[in-house]
């Protein structure tokens, strides 16, 4: 089932800077939970942190209510944590199916590996189609399916989904949109973290929007849509 996700008053920089400042979420679980913000915003920091690859200066990050925060990134995801990285990142080399194993690398029993290979291949076809295909073959829309294909491999409670519609036509971007609400849809929690508003909010509960470090908006997708912030933002305007 899907895992809830709460950061409290987080504090995280690099050197003697300061990139998130007094930063509260909360992901509510079973439910599609947008991080907003422009390049710079602190998205990537916010994600670094949950994921253990950048340990916080001062706050909490709680996985259904125990912490996480400092825990090396290993043990985030034995804890159930699935992360779908900005780029996408795939093993050109090796062939799609062997991409999606390494997804379950934590897990040593057979069939439910096999049990995993079902269903992600149920929700992507085509990758069964091109599972002995090398991965670096793939299309970037086939390739963007490899990649959340790998992270469901792993059976996570909570999905983290960095820029998924990075780099794609307009039509992948609809595809993986919709693939991210069937993800939902099967119970998983997804943080999704995201520079295209639009779509975004279609598909998410909720959200918060990141201006310098900071959190200037949070709501319902329907309440940021008529947020000044969020309008300011994206449509005129820098935010502050």
């Amino acid at each position: 089932m899907g895992l809830s996700l709460e950061v409290k008053k987080l504090r995280v920089g690099y050197d003697r800077a300061d990139v998130l400042t007094d930063v509260s979420i909360v992901a509510r679980a079973g439910e599609i939970t947008c991080l907003l913000g422009a390049n710079g915003a602190g998205k990537s920091t916010l994600v670094r942190a949950v994921l253990g690859l950048t340990p916080p200066r001062e706050g909490e990050i709680l996985l259904d209510g125990r912490s996480i925060a400092g825990l090396p990134t290993h043990r985030i995801a034995a804890r159930g944590v699935g992360a779908i990285p900005e780029g996408r990142r795939v093993f050109p080399k090796l062939t799609v199916k062997e991409n999606l194993r390494t997804g379950a690398y934590l897990e040593r029993d057979g069939t439910v590996i096999a049990r995993r290979f079902d269903e992600v291949y149920a929700i992507f076809p085509r990758l069964l189609e091109r599972s002995s295909q090398l991965a670096g073959t793939l299309s970037g829309g086939e390739q963007a399916m490899l990649s959340i294909g790998r992270g469901l491999m792993g059976s996570p409670g909570l999905l983290v989904i960095d820029e998924p519609s990075l780099g794609l036509s307009p039509r992948f971007v609809k595809e993986n949109f919709q693939v991210i609400r069937r993800i939902q849809s099967t119970g998983i929690s997804v943080l999704l973290v995201e520079q295209n508003v639009h779509q975004t909010l279609d598909v998410a509960h909720r959200g918060y929007l990141l201006s310098g470090g900071r959190v200037v908006a949070e709501g319902t997708a329907d309440e940021l849509k008529q947020h000044p912030a969020l309008v300011a933002a994206y449509f005129g305007g820098d935010g502050h």
